[in-house]
C-alpha cells in the first residue's frame, strides 16, 4: 500500500447529465474502467471538483474513479448564483437523487463512497438513504452538518477571533433573533447582485480567518476566483442555514444504526478547530464497522490526513 500521492490521472470520460429542475450534473471518470467503482464527493457545499486533485488519492490501476460537481457549482449548470430563485430545489435529498441518477447512468451497481468535509456529510446521508449501493466509506474531516456544528463554526469560533467575528457579524446585517448564517443565506438568495456580492466577500473573509488556525496554513498567493467564491458562499450558507436539510440537525447520528454494518474509515485532524473531533468520535462510538483515525498536529485535512485516506482506499481496493 502506498501513502504517497500518485500522478494525476486524466479523465477518460466526462459528461453532463440532465437530472430535472433544469439542472445538469457534471461527471467524470478516470482510472481503470474495469476497476472497483469509487465515488468522490467534494466539500463545501459548493467548492466543486476544481483541479481534480482528488484523483491522486485513488490507485488508478485498481479503481474506476468517479467524481461529480454537485448541483449548482463547478461545471454543473446552472450555477447557484445565476439562479437564486431555484435554491429551494437544491437540498441534500436532491443531491442524493443526482448521485443516484449518475450511478444509474454509468451502470454502477454499488460503489465505495469517499468524501471530505461537507462531502462526508453527503456521503453519510447517501449511505443512509441507499445502503445497498455503498460497499464502504472513506471520510476525511468528518462532519454531519448538525446545528451544533454550524453554530460552532459560524459563532463559537468567534471566541478565538473576536475582532474578525465582530466584523463578520456586523456585516451580516442580521435582524433581531436571526442567526448569522441565516442572515447571510437570506442576502445571498434574495438581495440585489451588488448586495449578494458584498455578502459573499464578507462570508469568504470569515472562512479565510477561521481556516487560518490549521497547522501549516499559508495565505493564498492570489485572490480567490470571485465566481467560484460566490457559488461557494451561496450554497454553504443555504445548506448551513437549513441544518443541511437533515431532520432536527441530528438526523445522521440518529440513523447511524442503519449503516452500522458498512465498513468505514473516519479520518480527522486533532487541530480541526472549525470542526472538532467530537463529531467523528461520536459517530465511531455508534458504528461497529468503523475505524477512527485521529491525526495529531493537523487541522481540517492535511498531508497526513490524505496519506491515511490513500492507505484506507488501498486497503479497500483489495476487496471486490
Amino acid at each position: 500500500m502506498n501513502a504517497e500521492p500518485r500522478p494525476l490521472p486524466d479523465p477518460f470520460r466526462t459528461g453532463l447529465l440532465t437530472v430535472g429542475d433544469g439542472n445538469e450534473i457534471y461527471w467524470e471518470i478516470s482510472g481503470n474502467p474495469d476497476g472497483k467503482p469509487a465515488l468522490y464527493l467534494h466539500g463545501g457545499p459548493g467548492t466543486g471538483l476544481r483541479s481534480g486533485s482528488y484523483r491522486r488519492h485513488f490507485d488508478p490501476q485498481r479503481y474506476c474513479i468517479i467524481g461529480i460537481d454537485q448541483r449548482g457549482c463547478g461545471r454543473s449548470r446552472p450555477l447557484a448564483p445565476d439562479a437564486p430563485s431555484e435554491l429551494q430545489r437544491n437540498t441534500t435529498q436532491a443531491l442524493i437523487g443526482d448521485i443516484e441518477a449518475v450511478r444509474a447512468h454509468l451502470g454502477v451497481a454499488s460503489w465505495l463512497v469517499s468524501g471530505v468535509s461537507w462531502g462526508s456529510t453527503l456521503a453519510l446521508a447517501y449511505a443512509q438513504a441507499l445502503p445497498d449501493r455503498v460497499s464502504a466509506l472513506v471520510l476525511v474531516a468528518v462532519t454531519t452538518t448538525s446545528r451544533e456544528e454550524v453554530d460552532w463554526i459560524t459563532e463559537g469560533v468567534g471566541r478565538l477571533f473576536p475582532e474578525a467575528w465582530q466584523r463578520f457579524e456586523r456585516e451580516s446585517g442580521r435582524s433581531p433573533g436571526e442567526r448569522v448564517v441565516e442572515a447571510y443565506a437570506r442576502r445571498l438568495a434574495t438581495g440585489d447582485l451588488r448586495d449578494r456580492l458584498l455578502a459573499s466577500r464578507a462570508w469568504n473573509d470569515w472562512e479565510a480567518t477561521h481556516i487560518s488556525l490549521d497547522p501549516g496554513w499559508e495565505p493564498a498567493s492570489q485572490p480567490p476566483d470571485e465566481d467560484r467564491a460566490f457559488a461557494f458562499a451561496t450554497l454553504v450558507t443555504h445548506y448551513w442555514a437549513h441544518d443541511g436539510f437533515l431532520r432536527d440537525g441530528q438526523e445522521i447520528l440518529g440513523r447511524i444504526a442503519e449503516i452500522a454494518h458498512i465498513p468505514a474509515v473516519l479520518i480527522h485532524g486533532r487541530r480541526d478547530f472549525g470542526g472538532p473531533a467530537i463529531t467523528p468520535w461520536t459517530l465511531h462510538q455508534h458504528w461497529p464497522a468503523s475505524r477512527l483515525i485521529i491525526v495529531e498536529g493537523e487541522g481540517h485535512g492535511g498531508p497526513q490526513c490524505f496519506a491515511q485516506m490513500r492507505l484506507a482506499l488501498d486497503a479497500f481496493a483489495q476487496s471486490r
